[in-house]
């Protein structure tokens, strides 16, 4: 299969994409001191769902009918939302936001690995590996040295930000099959799935509407979901 060279496009949306899902962090830290994790998971794609789903309807769109492609929205939105969103968010009660981001920047390492294993026309290379490993000290570098600090600490934590980035990692080749839809409409199944799956989980676990209703609250909810999340994943699949 031929893969078509990146851009200065493409590029730049990459980066842009780095500072919307960097910025993640931020916003789970200030609303895991109003909700639970699961209920900040639920905050996270509602919302998003809701504003993806008026874009594509806007936009000319629709939402697809068949069962198959809502089972690919499912497994999608489990992998690359539901899990490691909610391992994130538990993860962040226990071990510094900073240090998370390092941890989660492990994700390409894994996903070069899987990619090696399961498929054949993304292979290991010398080249490849050490792109990777140069990321994430650049990820290190950008944080600064001190959330290294608690690397040996809160070792729980540091597994369930790791699980995310291995979630992570298996969604990016899962997602291959969604390639074929406008990006607009496989960000609003692929949320909309998670967002049916993160309410039950949340009204089972948590509390996911009784919460003070601060503007820093509302200002972080309205920056993870509709920043972080619904854009993101129309650069994402863009």
């Amino acid at each position: 299969m031929a893969v078509r060279q990146m851009g200065a496009t493409e590029w730049l949306l990459l980066g842009a994409l780095s500072v919307l899902w960097g910025g993640s962090f931020f916003f789970v830290e200030v609303l895991l001191d109003a909700l639970d994790p699961a209920s900040v998971v639920f905050w996270r794609v509602g919302p998003a769902a809701v504003a993806l789903v008026v874009l594509v309807y806007a936009t000319g769109h629709r939402l697809p009918g068949d069962w198959p492609t809502w089972r690919a929205f499912a497994v999608m939105g489990a992998l690359n939302n539901v899990a490691p969103f909610t391992l994130i968010a538990w993860g962040q009660t226990e071990i510094e936001s900073g240090l998370a981001a390092i941890l989660n920047a492990t994700t390409p390492l894994f996903t070069v690995a899987l990619a090696h294993l399961v498929t054949a026309d993304e292979r290991m290379t010398a080249a490849r590996g050490v792109g990777v490993l140069a990321g994430l000290a650049g990820v290190a570098a950008l944080v600064g040295p001190g959330a290294l600090a608690g690397l040996g600490a809160g070792v729980l934590g540091q597994a369930a930000i790791l699980a995310a980035a291995l979630c992570y990692a298996c969604a990016g080749l899962y997602g291959r099959r969604l390639t074929g839809l406008p990006a607009p409409v496989a960000a609003a199944g692929m949320v909309s799935a998670s967002a049916a799956m993160a309410l039950p989980i949340a009204l089972a676990t948590g509390a996911p509407f009784a919460f003070d209703p601060s503007l820093a609250t509302w200002g972080a909810v309205a920056g993870l979901a509709l920043l972080s999340t619904a854009l993101a994943y129309l650069i994402y699949f863009r």
